[in-house]
């Protein structure tokens, strides 16, 4: 049994005892062979969820942040990410993600599971965004198939900001996998990538029930996170602003 198949003996049993998780069309993953499992992004313990009910290995990316290697709580924690076939990825702003793409392509290429969350990062307000066009490529450039994918509940585990999950159930639905052959052998092309991406999206949003919104995550939450710095701000509300005189 691999180190994969160990931690997941121990960790599905408890997992379930915790969360009650109700499944749906497990049965449309592939037996064997690459696919890419497209999956909506409600909490950080989305993958957690998704590991549990998957009967393959899947691999994931991880931000970078969680490969750390300062204390030795942190460096285990690394081995064992990597040990169990995650990859990292960094996300500051101006890096490239080129090696997580690339790494992320040789796992498909040697058959593996591969899942991915195309909204790039967690929903800031539980709706559906508009999903990264790595997706259509990392699928037109494998062949591998796109099994939609959708999470409910975990929002509500593990909300941004909380540090201790809370007890609820889980929902887990898979659909049938997206029919992509339109745009076969045009990951070059930025349009087929656009909207090979946009038919994955929704059929994720059929199975979420989302509203669905033409925006990234990405920059609803930095309007949110700015929203709320300017709300922080001393003075903030005062009449006539910070510190200004009324006249």
């Amino acid at each position: 049994m691999t180190l994969y198949g160990l931690a997941k003996a121990v960790i599905a049993p408890v997992t379930r005892a915790l969360w009650p998780i109700e499944v749906e069309g497990v049965e449309h993953v592939p037996a064997s062979g690459p696919v890419i499992l497209a999956c909506n992004h409600l909490s950080n313990i989305d993958p957690l969820f998704i590991g549990v009910v998957t009967p393959r290995e899947v691999a994931f990316i991880a931000k970078r942040e969680l490969f750390a290697e300062g204390n030795l709580a942190q460096r285990l924690f690394t081995r064992a990410l990597r040990a169990i076939g995650q990859l990292s990825v960094d996300r500051r702003p101006g890096q490239s993600s080129q090696e997580a793409m690339d790494d992320s392509l040789a796992a498909l290429k040697g058959g593996q599971v591969f899942g991915i969350f195309p909204e790039g990062t967690r929903s800031p307000d539980g709706r559906l965004h508009r999903g990264q066009t790595g997706l259509a490529w990392l699928a037109l450039t494998a062949g591998a198939p796109v099994v939609p994918m959708a999470l409910t509940g975990t929002s509500r585990i593990l909300p941004s900001g909380r540090r201790i999950p809370a007890l609820r159930r889980v929902g887990v639905r898979f659909g049938a996998p997206v029919d992509l052959s339109p745009w076969q052998g045009e990951a070059a092309k930025a349009r087929s990538r656009r909207a090979a991406t946009d038919e994955v999206m929704a059929a994720i949003q059929k199975l979420s029930g989302q509203e669905q919104v033409p925006r990234f995550a990405s920059s609803v939450k930095a309007e949110l996170n700015a929203a709320a710095a300017d709300r922080a701000r001393p003075g903030r509300g005062r009449r006539g602003g910070s510190g200004e005189q009324r006249r």
